[in-house]
């Protein structure tokens, strides 16, 4: 029921067929329940700037990044065919299991080409979505491990860009990187709202 409301989303896993995530859609909801109705009686009381200094933080990684890496596949799936070299057939997100390190990597943005029969899936894109920090090389990393790990499933990772995605904006020596390989795309603000 909430689904057909639109009041959530269910966003299946690109790389983990079966498994899901339900997201909250409409962001004042997740603030409300990230931040306000745990701290409702200090807010009644006219608390709002302590309760601010505290859930600060909250605000950011519960509400304020999860909107963002929904806007960024947004953008993504829109604007595909003039940051890749094709539009994606899909846009989503996914989790990458890295047994080496017994970790698993989050991936914000997954962009797929589409499937062509007796072929690898093509990953055009992976990518980091920051709203409030700035991106450097160990984001870099994390998604060249995911996608090297990928290849290794058996997807064609030959041509994938890694899309950083960043509200805080991106490192020097990230940026100087991203300007001599065209492997490597940053994605600002000013791009995403243009």
């Amino acid at each position: 029921m909430l689904e057909d409301c639109a009041l959530i989303a269910r966003e299946p896993d690109m790389f983990r067929s079966g498994r899901a995530r339900y997201r909250i859609v409409e962001p004042l909801i997740t603030f409300y329940e990230a931040v306000m109705r745990k701290r409702w009686a200090e807010l009644e009381i006219h608390r709002a700037e302590q309760v601010w200094t505290t859930t600060r933080q909250t605000f950011l990684t519960q509400v304020a990044g999860p909107h963002f890496e929904a806007l960024c596949r947004a953008f993504t799936l829109e604007s595909g065919d003039t940051l890749l070299a094709e539009h994606p057939s899909e846009v989503g997100s996914g989790t990458v299991n890295d047994p080496t390190n017994r970790t698993q990597i989050e991936i914000d943005v997954v962009a797929l080409a589409p499937q062509q029969s007796n072929n690898p899936r093509r990953i055009l894109s992976l990518g980091e979505a920051k709203w409030g920090e700035i991106i450097g090389h160990h984001h870099l990393h994390r998604l060249t491990t995911a996608r090297d790990l990928l290849q290794l499933k058996g997807f064609d990772t030959k041509d994938t860009v890694i899309t950083l995605y960043g509200g805080a904006g991106f490192t020097e020596e990230l940026t100087a990187a991203a300007a001599t390989d065209d492997r490597i795309l940053l994605v600002d603000p000013d791009r995403l709202y243009s």
